[in-house]
């Protein structure tokens, strides 16, 4: 079964999972482009599991501005922190594709009643260690933001995306737009940027697709020259 594979599912057996299933904690909705499926304020006791399509974790403050804070590609979870703590949410979690999330009822299965279940502590555990995991996300992003200069912004969130993936090549999950909303920048002032970085041989470019150019290999370690 795929999605026993997922983080929020590690050591968990089949006959547990179904066993969930039979206890109404699983559950599985389709979004399509463009749909809400969190808003700021929500109280929810679920958690998601993209399985396919693409979501993105947005604030828009009271004037209408949009920040892109985090992408969901299929196999992450998203809200599980507001799932576990079961406090309002502060973000928007939107569809930008034809999406479908598995959702976890976290409130149902870390019930105390289920703590004699085998699953229990392996669903606790995991849920800590993908909290945990999350958070290293959050403060990548922060470095992203925290420069002035749109140039660094740049840089960072690139150099971060091609250690992670293990390559210069980079398809990334955003447009033009969106990736302005990312890193909190005009879109007229990042295009310019990334204009100048490429005719300087800093990257190349072609919508979402990017190459990095001229990169310091000694900082790459494992990428390919």
């Amino acid at each position: 079964m795929l999605v026993l594979k997922n983080p929020i599912f590690r050591d968990i057996l089949s006959q547990e999972y179904q066993q969930m299933e039979a206890l109404g904690a699983i559950r599985q909705a389709d979004y399509p482009k463009d749909t809400p499926i969190f808003h700021t304020g929500d109280v929810t006791a679920e958690c998601g599991i993209l399985l396919s399509g693409s979501i993105h974790i947005e604030n828009l403050d009271l004037w209408g501005n949009r920040m892109i804070l985090h992408n969901i590609a299929p196999g992450q979870a998203f809200g599980e922190s507001y799932a576990f703590s079961g406090t309002p949410m502060m973000v928007d979690v939107v569809a930008v594709e034809q999406s479908k999330v598995l959702f976890v009822h976290l409130g149902i299965l870390l019930d105390s009643g289920q703590r004699t279940q085998s699953w229990y502590p392996k669903v606790l555990y995991n849920m800590l260690d993908l909290s945990t995991r999350k958070n290293l996300a959050w403060s990548n992003r922060m470095f992203c933001i925290s420069s002035r200069h749109i140039r660094t912004r740049v840089m960072t969130y690139l150099s971060s995306e091609a250690v992670r993936r293990g390559t210069m090549e980079l398809t990334l999950p955003f447009d033009r737009q969106q990736l302005a909303d990312y890193l909190n920048v005009e879109r007229s002032a990042l295009s310019k940027e990334l204009g100048r970085m490429q005719q300087e041989g800093i990257l190349t470019f072609r919508k979402n697709q990017f190459q990095l150019l001229n990169v310091d290999q000694s900082l790459l370690h494992g990428l390919p020259h």
